[in-house]
């Protein structure tokens, strides 16, 4: 199987491949093979995008059955956070392109996946992915949870198989759009009181929600979160998608997106198969690129700020909510250092997983999932 690429129709093209030629729509078609140093092929079979020149829909991995597909039947789309203005079909910024639908807004409200586990009589838990993940993190997480509890986990906006707006075109992917994109979403999926989970670089945001809900939580569990002075400041291997130009062409490469971005961050060892479910968003469509490009500048610009404003809130008298913090001590990213006594002065619990990394849940899923159950019981 090969990948089928359509180009712009441009004069020079035929130079460099001899071998492709012009269809009908004045488009050229090439047929190339994906490979990595000895491994097998990667069988992407996408038919191309109409409008983008440099994206894929539909691609997959092999014939057969994969883990994204597996995963995505498990789902739901959930309406939720209304689309700002109507700028029109969004264009890639590169090329001035009209973009594939993947990167186009919703006419109303954007889509969210979401996968629950659990019976809806069951007290409700939401789990939300750090930066860069997807709800698919939680995969060994949802099952235990579920035996006594409502579970559910999203993909953010620009992530795994929820909406993937193009910047300035209904989303721009800053902080202050997410906390209230969580707000509106919550109001769908748990309108009644909820135990919140937030891992990694995304628990500044869900923390302002928080401050601003306490009489909406039961509990609130950050997992890693960048929780000191020395944490505001993103990781080169995440800085580098927010660099001028070099942010634009690194964050549209699927290995520096996924399992680069995933496995610098502790002592991982992906299968090959779950690491796929991470890459097909930026296999299938350039627009989870562009939103990685554009979360991570606002995130450099913005992180300080929050953070800031998650440890005042979290020292205030006027916190309430039961917080808990979980900590995988092999955490490459975000050091250890001051995070046991900033726990001791807000008298937050702190419990520590000596083997995991930054992504807890991602190696250590089920143990997560008996910590979790145990506080919020």
């Amino acid at each position: 199987m090969a990948i089928h690429i359509g180009f712009p129709s441009i004069q020079y093209i035929p130079r460099f491949f001899p071998n492709c030629r012009a269809n009908q729509h004045n488009k050229f078609d090439l047929r190339v093979r994906a490979k990595l140093d000895n491994e097998e092929d990667y069988l992407i079979d996408a038919p191309v995008s109409v409008g983008d020149g440099f994206s894929f829909t539909g691609g997959k991995y092999s014939d057969g059955p994969s883990k994204s597909d597996e995963w995505r039947v498990q789902g739901k789309i959930v309406k939720a956070y209304q689309v700002y203005g109507n700028k029109g079909k969004a264009k890639d910024p590169i090329f001035g392109l009209t973009m594939g639908s993947a990167s186009q807004s919703s006419s109303d409200s954007f889509r969210w996946f979401c996968v629950e586990a659990g019976s809806t009589s069951n007290p409700s838990v939401l789990l939300v992915h750090g930066f860069p993940s997807q709800a698919y993190s939680y995969r060994k997480v949802l099952p235990v949870l579920s035996q006594n509890y409502h579970v559910t986990a999203f993909d953010w906006l620009g992530f795994g198989f929820s909406d993937k707006p193009q910047p300035k075109y209904g989303f721009d992917y800053n902080l202050d759009e997410y906390t209230s994109a969580l707000e509106s979403l919550i109001e769908v999926i748990a309108p009644e009181k909820l135990s919140l989970v937030v891992q990694g670089y995304f628990a500044p945001i869900a923390m302002k929600y928080a401050s601003k809900n306490q009489e909406k939580l039961k509990h609130l569990i950050l997992v890693n979160p960048p929780i000191t002075d020395s944490h505001a400041k993103l990781p080169s291997t995440l800085a580098l998608f927010s660099n001028f130009l070099l942010g634009e062409i690194f964050s549209q490469d699927p290995i520096r997106a996924s399992d680069k971005a995933l496995l610098s961050s502790g002592p991982y060892a992906m299968k090959e198969e779950d690491a796929m479910v991470y890459r097909r968003p930026y296999l299938t469509s350039g627009s989870s690129g562009f939103a990685l490009n554009a979360l991570s500048r606002n995130m450099k610009r913005d992180l300080k700020s929050y953070v800031g404003e998650m440890r005042s809130v979290l020292r205030s008298d006027s916190w309430r909510v039961k917080t808990t913090i979980c900590w995988g001590m092999r955490d490459r990213w975000l050091s250890y250092e001051g995070v046991q006594d900033f726990c001791g002065e807000t008298n937050i619990k702190l419990v520590e997983l000596p083997m995991a990394g930054h992504h807890v849940q991602e190696e250590y899923g089920e143990e997560l999932g008996r910590i979790i159950s145990g506080i919020i019981r």
